[in-house]
This record gives structure tokens, C-alpha cells and sequence, in this order.
């Protein structure tokens, strides 16, 4: 299977990964996150991969990562992003680390030594929008859930669920056009009774009232112009990868990553299976030629959203179960 199609896997299957029962083995406690920020006593969770240099988080003590997401926390958004990104590089790949603590997905609630391509973005918008490590748990929830912490309440879909509602609550803006002007092209993703009938989808395991349905709209650069527009692209900016409408899959978004200008180069800070298992750094424009060579499910571009801060009020509260919240700040 391909790079992408390893991190479609992570998308699309935020159903709990079930390795056999001996291969499996709580967080090691050299790696044990602070508790306000851990699981449940004794997580279940998928064994890491081989060893790795360490990334940035690891050596800190919990007093140390507690006074690293304070410091400077009104810093503009993006360059926060940065800094709790670079902080996850090395960091080892692992198929769906985050769960619930229990029921359908026991793997921990947050954890900094293992990450997919989503849960990467995921953690590292947290420790961004926070201003002090108690609001992380909240902050995370607001972004992994409608609005619930349950399985069935998730943001499983990217196009039906997560971008949408992140957006609805003032996380997210969808920036494509901005950057690609004439060049960005409307898209959509449809969702039927016939989707969810395939075994990728129904590997969700999610009960039929609440597998979404209908047609769920997109801002897309084509892949063939997005190196045009790329140094003009914020760094900080989350890149989205899609793909084909293929009628029995329940996405077409199969890989997502933060955009990083430095030494006059483009690059994507994003968690990769394959050659590197692990969270990198790669040239965007190797990244791309890369992605265009996939044949079997043809990628056909990318789009751009920014993140902004919950209103501060908000910043420590559970997610919403109805409305939406204004745009936050950058």
C-alpha cells in the first residue's frame, strides 16, 4: 500500500486498530505524558514501531512541558503551530494511537510519543491554541468531536465531518481560494447508502444513523498548480491531500500536514508511513511528484485552511452539542 493510502487508513479508519492480544502494551512509563493530559490508568494501545530519534517532546519533565505551552501563549497562532510541531518531529508513526480511554477505542486520549497523520494536526492545534497545558484535554475534544468524547460522535470524515465542523466553530477557514486564486476549482465528496456498504467503510463500525450521507463541497488546487502557489503559502497552514471521488470510499481527503517555508524551500511537516514512519520534513515539491505517481487512486490536489483560536472564553470548555462559535484569532 502506498504512503497515502497508509494515512487514508488513519482517516478513514479511526476505527480501533485490534493487533493480537500479547503484542499489546501500555504507554512505557519513560514516555508517559502528564496526567492531566493522559488516558485512563493502564491505555491499550498498539505496540511502537523500531527505535527513533527522539523527538522534541520526550526529554521534557511535566513541569518542563507545562511551562513550554504557557510561555508566550499570546504569540500568533501560526508561529505556535511551528513550535509544537517541530517538537513532534521523529516522532514514530503508529495506525490510530488516539481513542477514547475505553469502550469501542481504548487507545489513551492523548499521547506524545506516537502519532498518525491526523492526530499529529490534531495535537499540535491544542498545544497551539492553548495557553496554559490545562486547556489542552478540552481543546482536543473541541477538535476530535462533534461534541461528545464518544466513538459514534467522533470526526471520523474529513469532508462530512471533521473540516466542517471545525469550521462551524471558528477553528478552521478555508483559505484555498486565497492562495490559488483562478486556479482553485470547486469540488465535492458524495456520500451515499451504497458507500457504507463497502468494507472500508463499514470498518467504522458505526451504527447506520450515524453514518453521514449527501454531498459535501471542497476548495481544490489541482495537483499540476500547486507548486505555483506554494511559496506564498503561510507557514502553519494546514495542507489537506485529495483524491479521486471514488463512490465506495467515505473520503478523498487521505493525508494532511503543516506547511513550512524555510531556506527558500517549500516543505511539509507531516507524519508519513512508508520509507520514513515517522513525522518529517519533506521538499512539498518531492512530496508531490510522489503523490502524482499513485495510479490506482489518482490524487488530484490540495487544500488550504488556517486555524484560528477558539474565542477565549471557549478555549476551555467542551465542544458544543448544537450551533457554532465565531471565528477566532490568528
Amino acid at each position: 500500500m502506498s504512503l497515502a493510502g497508509f494515512c487514508a487508513l488513519a482517516l478513514l479508519a479511526q476505527a480501533p486498530v485490534s493487533p493480537p492480544a500479547a503484542s499489546r502494551a501500555p504507554v512505557p512509563a519513560a514516555r508517559a505524558v502528564p496526567t492531566s493530559l493522559s488516558a485512563p490508568a493502564h491505555p491499550v494501545v498498539p505496540p511502537l514501531p523500531g527505535p527513533v530519534r527522539e523527538n522534541g517532546w520526550k526529554p521534557l519533565t511535566p513541569e518542563q512541558r507545562a511551562a513550554l505551552i504557557a510561555d508566550q501563549a499570546e504569540t500568533p497562532l501560526s508561529e505556535r503551530l511551528l513550535g509544537m510541531s517541530e517538537r513532534f518531529l521523529n516522532t514514530p508513526y503508529v495506525l490510530s494511537p488516539l481513542g477514547e480511554g475505553q469502550g469501542v477505542d481504548p487507545d489513551p486520549t492523548f499521547r506524545l510519543d506516537a502519532v498518525d497523520c491526523l492526530t499529529f494536526v490534531e495535537e499540535t492545534l491544542a498545544l497551539g491554541m492553548a495557553h496554559g497545558e490545562p486547556e489542552v484535554p478540552a481543546l482536543l475534544e473541541r477538535i476530535r468531536y462533534a461534541s461528545t468524547p464518544a466513538y459514534e460522535d467522533r470526526n471520523h470524515l474529513m469532508e462530512a465531518q471533521w473540516l466542517p465542523n471545525n469550521i462551524k466553530k471558528g477553528l478552521l477557514v478555508d483559505v484555498t481560494r486565497r492562495y490559488a486564486k483562478d486556479d482553485a476549482v470547486a469540488v465535492t465528496k458524495t456520500l451515499t447508502a451504497h458507500t457504507w456498504q463497502s468494507k472500508s467503510s463499514q470498518a467504522l463500525q458505526l451504527p447506520r444513523e450515524r453514518q453521514p450521507v449527501g454531498t459535501f463541497g471542497l476548495t481544490m488546487i489541482p495537483l499540476d498548480k500547486v507548486l505555483t502557489h506554494a511559496r506564498d503559502v503561510a507557514s502553519g497552514t494546514i495542507l489537506v491531500v485529495l483524491r479521486e471521488d471514488l463512490p465506495l470510499k467515505a473520503t478523498r481527503i487521505t493525508h494532511l500536514g503543516f506547511v513550512v517555508q524555510k531556506k527558500k524551500r517549500t516543505y511539509l511537516r507531516h507524519a508519513s508511513r512508508g520509507g520514513y514512519n515517522r513525522v518529517v520534513d519533506e521538499d512539498l515539491e518531492t512530496f508531490l511528484a510522489r503523490n502524482a505517481r499513485y495510479d490506482k487512486w489518482k490524487v488530484t490536489g490540495v487544500s488550504l485552511f488556517e486555524a484560528r483560536r477558539p474565542p477565549a472564553t471557549l478555549a476551555g470548555q467542551s465542544a458544543p452539542s448544537t450551533g457554532s462559535a465565531d471565528v477566532g484569532a490568528p
